[in-house]
């Protein structure tokens, strides 16, 4: 499938609510934890810097799809979920 065009994305202000970035972490290490005992670490790496795959993640953790801070917002939240498991999970 081509993949043409583009999109107007509109710049943001605030904060994510204490709520939703709890949740977002907490469906992002779940979803992590699926992915990497499924397809391995490679494959979390190839699909977290495809953008299109990387802002559906983003929409499903509860982002506006066209939100301007969705990368910095997802990032954290993985950041948060992932880093007291990295051991056992083998990613950092």
């Amino acid at each position: 499938m081509l993949r043409s065009g583009s999109a107007d994305l509109p710049l943001h202000y605030g904060y994510v609510p204490q709520w939703l970035y709890e949740r977002m972490s907490k469906l992002g290490l779940a979803i992590f934890e699926v992915l990497l005992s499924d397809y391995g670490k490679d494959e979390v790496i190839r699909r977290m810097s495809d953008p299109f795959w990387f802002q559906s993640l983003g929409a499903v953790m509860g982002m506006d799809w066209h939100s301007s801070g969705v990368t910095t917002s997802v990032m954290g939240a993985l950041k948060r979920a992932v880093n007291p498991h990295s051991k056992s999970l083998g990613i950092y």
